[in-house]
């Protein structure tokens, strides 16, 4: 299988390359991606291949490419607070992606069919709360995944403000799909082999549009052919947020207000992200993206006004090396500020540690 775009040497640089071809367009999505490293959804034996734009399959678990979820996320045009209903949510990489996005009051469910999977996604999840400096960054609408065919969903379920659906939909079940949103809401999903965005108008109004080119593996059909009857799939009820919880969201917030107060009153302006040590400077080309998923293959150019401008390019380049080569040096690890605070207060420990979601060290 072939990538869109070049391969990166870590997280960071994958997000840059899609940048570069315009994959990513919009800071909300940027800020996603960069948050959660794909490599922390690999098993350990295949990580080296973890930021090349390729799809990863490994008995039921399942990765798009990297430019596929880029897309996947610009077109859902996601805002917090939405519901979100993610129909082969696989390994919870795109789910975990779209709750830093969601927030606290957000909606964020997850149907898989496989039931390893979903074992493998809630172990992932778990990591990335306990583990990733990111989740203090962010109010995170944590996904919940339920085992079960997508194309079993108990007709009595809430509707969606956003769907997406990773599996090839056929034609006879685009109705069906249409269905689980609500008034104004966004689905995307591939269908008859382009990736599709449909925005419900209204009741019975629809606006379509195709985004790209792709081959996904067909949704998996219903099998009742050991009971004879259909195994409804129910999803998680919309729970309300317990006081508890409401305290929690509103002391972090508070905490990360004062944090940013600080960083103005010390530096004079508002806390910005820490300076990244300074990357290679990518090389613009004209080149033709061939992309494979599955057994099918499509292409199509990314164009560049620079490609006379090449061996300048390569001149400038050549130069910037030369006159970074002795500070390049490693980046000071992050400083998870939140988590600082809150170990300094004069709390007990436990309070302090359920603040911080019961968070390893």
């Amino acid at each position: 299988m072939g990538g869109a775009v070049s391969a990166g040497e870590d997280n960071d640089e994958l997000i840059d390359n899609l940048k570069e071809a315009q994959y990513i367009r919009t800071e909300l999505v940027e800020q996603a991606f960069r948050a959660i490293d794909r490599a922390d959804y690999y098993l350990e034996e295949f990580k080296d291949n973890a930021y090349k734009d390729l799809a990863w399959k490994h008995g039921n678990i399942h990765l798009s490419a990297p430019c596929i979820y880029s897309e996947v996320m610009e077109a859902l045009d996601l805002q917090p607070g939405l519901s979100f209903l993610n129909l082969g949510s696989g390994t919870g990489y795109l789910s975990s992606m779209v709750g830093l996005i969601l927030g606290p009051f957000g909606v964020n469910h997850g149907v898989e069919l496989h039931s390893d999977v979903i074992e493998y996604a809630k172990q992932k999840l778990d990591f990335f709360i306990k583990t990733s400096d990111s989740f203090d960054k962010f109010e995170f609408c944590e996904p919940l995944f339920v085992t079960g065919n997508c194309l079993e969903i108990s007709p009595d379920c809430t509707q969606y403000d956003r769907v997406y659906c990773g599996a090839g939909v056929q034609k006879e079940h685009e109705d069906y799909m249409k269905n689980l949103l609500k008034v104004g809401g966004i689905l995307v999903m591939p269908l008859e082999e382009k990736l599709t965005k449909i925005t419900r108008t209204g009741p019975s109004a629809w606006e379509t549009k195709k985004i790209l080119a792709v081959s996904f593996a067909p949704l998996i059909l219903p099998n009742h052919a050991d009971s004879g009857k259909s195994r409804l799939v129910h999803l998680p009820p919309v729970a309300v947020r317990s006081l508890q919880d409401l305290a929690r969201i509103a002391i972090r917030g508070t905490i990360k207000k004062i944090i940013h107060q600080e960083a103005m009153s010390k530096n004079g302006n508002g806390l910005k992200n820490p300076p990244r040590f300074k990357r290679r400077r990518v090389r613009r080309r004209r080149m033709e993206t061939i992309v494979f998923l599955d057994k099918e293959v499509f292409a199509s150019r990314i164009s560049n006004p620079s490609d006379d401008n090449n061996s300048e390019d390569l001149e400038d380049e050549r130069q910037e090396e030369e006159e970074t080569k002795p500070s390049e040096l490693k980046p000071d690890p992050p400083v998870n500020f939140l988590r600082q605070k809150v170990l300094s207060l004069p709390l007990p420990d436990p309070l302090k540690y359920y603040l911080l979601y019961y968070r390893e060290k």
